[in-house]
C-alpha cells in the first residue's frame, strides 16, 4: 500500500482556504441571532477575523513560496517547490529530499524539525 504524502505549501494553502469558509460560516450563523445584537456582533467579528487571518496566511505562504527551492520531480518530471529537507511533489506526491544523507530512508516529515528524533535502531 503506497502512502500519499502532500506538499507543505499545498497544506498551508488548504488551511487558509478552510479559514475563509469557516469565517463565512461563523458570520452566517450570526444571522440567526438577530434578536441578540451582542451575540450577532460577536459572531460577525469572529468570522471577519477568521477571514482576515486567511489573507495573512495566504500572504505568508506566498512569501515563503518565493524562497522555496524549485526541483524537478524524478517521477513526473514536473518542476515543483520544496520547503525543508523533505517534502512531496505538488503533482504526483512523490517523496523528495535534497539531503544526500536521507536518500533511501523512509519518508518522515520529522526530518524537517531542528531537533531530530532519536533513532533507537542505531
Amino acid at each position: 500500500m503506497a502512502l500519499k504524502y502532500s506538499n507543505k505549501i499545498n497544506k498551508i494553502r488548504t488551511f487558509a482556504l478552510s479559514l475563509i469558509f469557516i469565517g463565512i460560516a461563523i458570520m452566517y450563523v450570526g444571522i440567526f441571532f438577530k434578536q441578540s445584537m451582542i451575540v450577532m456582533s460577536l459572531l460577525m467579528i469572529i468570522g471577519c477575523l477568521a477571514t482576515l487571518s486567511s489573507a495573512a496566511v495566504y500572504a505568508w505562504i506566498g512569501l515563503l513560496s518565493t524562497k522555496a527551492v524549485q526541483v524537478t520531480c524524478p517521477n513526473c518530471s514536473k518542476v515543483t517547490k520544496m520547503l525543508g529537507r523533505v517534502d512531496a511533489c505538488m503533482y504526483c506526491r512523490e517523496p523528495l529530499t535534497l539531503d544526500p544523507n536521507l536518500e533511501g530512508k523512509e519518508f518522515n516529515e520529522n526530518y524537517n524539525r531542528k531537533k531530530q528524533p532519536v533513532n533507537k535502531e542505531n
